[in-house]
């Protein structure tokens, strides 16, 4: 079963596994840790899942602001909505981009201080934007800072904390932080949209960073980087585990991780597969689904709170699909997933007419239809890096990411392009739901990982 391979392949980052032994193994690189204890009845890793939870829900507020800005930023500023979308790009890119050489930093600072860094970053060029008057301070506030800060907290942060914290439940933690974005998703996007109708774009950014910022404080005093910083093993681990040196040359292990991993096979797979899932969720709805539902006459709040819903049950979906990958073989799910998404998007511009309603049978089906497949992909995703990768699979995972956020770059900007020159976004939803059938297809290929003996 996939849970075994999980569980023998899937390391923390000092390549051991962890629980009490009589002894400790000194650190020679830091402070001399807590002597090892018996955990209490709820496992100190939950408490850890648990905020690691609730900051990636803060910080999805500014994941969700991007496409509530298109038409009022056309509006006020007569920007194109190509322009706008390439900012959203910039910002999707570095997203991913950042997101390998988080993870390394992780394990040279420790994660409180790198996510605090990037909260901290996030909160400057979201309040930034409201003094903005060119495109080219959008591309550098709202691109550039806030796209740095935010791949700083992506999933590379969940990949981290699961594989220090966890060895048993694995796939379960995963689809659980993963949900996390889209339970952020859920709290924020109405408001925000409320906000935009109400009082205008600028409030819901300086939510957006209030929001970042006020999240700051409770991840210095919360987190923790390892389990042997409160003198426990990982939960699920046979024995204790010291907690590693720092991991110096953060950047010059992020690229040498890229080297090796760029020479198999699975890799480009795994990349390929998950810029589609990229391109069709992050770049395509997330970013259009709501000046396109716009364009057919619903008001943005309505189209907003559908996107929100998507989130309620996306939530659902990630976490059923982190119990099914702790069960079943990760790349047949991937292909499953892939091939429905691939579906749903094929018939969105027919659900799309004119003078659409929110509360439409068919746009209710869609919703809970593609909601639970959002980013059902991640557990598999992240279980086929582990079992390809082992020690370096966070790193590994976070190139996989950034090819993630490449492909929502892409189709982030070339959304805009195609509603500028056809004026619908018709075009963008059959291509994507045909690339989803190539990653289903692609999904198929991964070999089987290795397992243990």
């Amino acid at each position: 079963m996939l849970s075994d391979v999980t569980q023998s392949t899937d390391l923390t980052p000092d390549g051991a596994k962890g629980t009490p032994a009589p002894v400790p193994v000194p650190n020679p690189a830091s402070a001399p840790a807590p002597a090892p204890r018996a955990p209490g009845r709820i496992h100190r890793a939950w408490f850890v899942a648990a905020v690691t939870f609730v900051t990636i829900i803060g910080a999805a507020a500014f994941a969700s602001l991007p496409g509530l800005l298109i038409e009022p930023l056309h509006t006020e500023f007569d920007w194109s909505r190509g322009t706008i979308g390439f900012a959203v790009s910039v910002n999707l890119a570095l997203y991913g981009l950042t997101a390998p050489f988080a993870a390394a930093l992780m394990d040279r600072f420790g994660i409180r201080k790198v996510v605090a860094v990037a909260l901290t970053m996030i909160s400057a060029g979201a309040v930034l934007t409201v003094w903005m008057t060119a495109a080219w301070q959008l591309v550098m506030y709202w691109g550039v800072l806030v796209g740095l800060g935010s791949g700083s907290m992506a999933l590379a942060f969940a990949a981290t904390v699961t594989n220090r914290w966890f060895v048993a439940r694995r796939g379960l933690v995963t689809g659980i932080l993963t949900a996390a974005g889209a339970s952020g998703q859920l709290v924020f996007l109405p408001l925000l949209s409320w906000l935009v109708e109400a009082h205008g774009w600028r409030p819901a950014a300086v939510t957006v960073s209030l929001t970042a910022l006020a999240v700051v404080p409770f991840v210095w005093l919360l987190l923790r980087d390892h389990p042997a910083d409160v003198g426990l093993s990982a939960y699920g681990a046979p024995e204790f585990a010291p907690k590693p040196a720092p991991v110096r040359g953060a950047a010059r292990r992020a690229l040498s991780v890229l080297a090796s991993a760029a020479r198999t096979g699975p890799f480009w797979l795994l990349a390929g597969t998950f810029a589609i899932c990229g391109a069709s969720t992050n770049g395509l709805v997330k970013t259009h689904f709501v000046p396109a539902a716009h364009d057919h006459g619903m008001p943005i709040t309505a189209a907003a709170s559908l996107l929100a819903v998507i989130g309620v049950f996306d939530v659902v979906g990630t976490i059923a699909s982190g119990w099914f990958t702790d069960r079943y073989e990760a790349r047949r799910l991937l292909a499953v997933y892939y091939a429905l998404r691939g579906v749903s998007l094929l018939f969105l511009p027919m659900l799309l007419a004119p003078a659409v309603q929110p509360t439409d049978p068919s746009m209710v089906l869609f919703i809970v239809f593609y909601g639970l497949d959002w980013v059902a992909t991640v557990p598999p995703t992240m279980a086929l890096c582990r079992e390809h990768y082992g020690e370096d699979s966070a790193i590994v995972f976070g190139w996989v990411l950034a090819s993630h956020q490449v492909g929502a770059a892409v189709v982030a900007f070339a959304g805009g392009v195609t509603r500028d020159v056809f004026g619908s976004y018709d075009v963008i939803w059959y291509a994507s739901g045909a690339l989803c059938a190539v990653a289903a297809l692609m999904a198929l290929v991964i070999r089987r990982g290795r397992k243990a003996a």
